[in-house]
């Protein structure tokens, strides 16, 4: 089942990944191409007002190049919990929209400018990026990402990972979890609080005790008939 999942992923990030190149490379020839960032920008938070952070899953196409090309050749340890402070993510919202608006205002009125101003910042970004990825695990800037971190304030109570009383914390779910995040944690909870999760449903495939859900009523039913 997990390779099941794991296959799907895969197939789907293999279609969507090329936005990247698209913008980043080609983007420095043709500026106007610069201006896809915003449909992505959109597309993320209209997904996460709905569903969470399941854009990061596999919409994204930065997220799907570092899970396809950069986890092969990463070094995949502990992410510092640094990357995950409140601080940190709210400083690189800053950042970014501070330096696209500041381009922007120098920029206002050519539209190829503005375009490259954005191409200019997802080259940079992604750079950063893939050399985090590299150096310590594929999904880093995602846990900084300005748009994975606006659609982690706007995830809470969307369509949450349930966690129910048939988990023994045999710690499946965080050995395979793309954003290092660890469900087994929420088991007191019954709901998983963490609101980086992408819905990528590869925990809930790891599950040996098939005590992950993402449908609640599901899984209390499960539960019920066990009993």
């Amino acid at each position: 089942m997990l390779k099941e999942k794991e296959k799907g992923r895969k197939m789907r990030q293999a279609v969507t990944w090329v936005g990247l190149p698209l913008v980043a490379v080609l983007g420095w020839f043709y500026p106007w191409l610069g201006f896809l960032m915003l449909g992505c920008m959109v597309g993320s938070l209209g997904v996460a007002a709905f569903r969470g952070r399941a854009w990061c899953d596999w919409m994204c196409p930065r997220g799907a190049f570092f899970d396809l090309f950069v986890r092969p050749l990463s070094r995949k340890v502990k992410i510092p919990v640094l990357f995950r402070s409140s601080y940190v993510r709210v400083f690189m919202i800053g950042l970014i929209f501070t330096m696209i608006g500041l381009q922007w205002y120098l920029a206002w009125g050519n539209v190829a400018a503005m375009g490259l101003a954005l191409v200019r910042i997802l080259t940079v970004t992604t750079v950063v990026g893939i050399i985090l990825g590299l150096m310590i695990h594929p999904r880093v800037w995602c846990h900084i990402c300005p748009m994975g971190t606006l659609g982690h304030w706007l995830s809470t109570g969307k369509k949450p990972l349930s966690v129910g009383d048939a988990c023994v914390n045999c710690l499946a779910c965080a050995r395979v979890c793309p954003m290092q995040l660890e469900p087994h944690e929420y088991r007191l909870q019954g709901i998983m609080g963490d609101n980086d999760c992408i819905k990528c449903g590869t925990c809930v495939a790891a599950c040996p005790r098939r005590a992950l859900s993402f449908d609640n009523g599901r899984l209390i039913k499960k539960e019920n008939r066990a009993a």
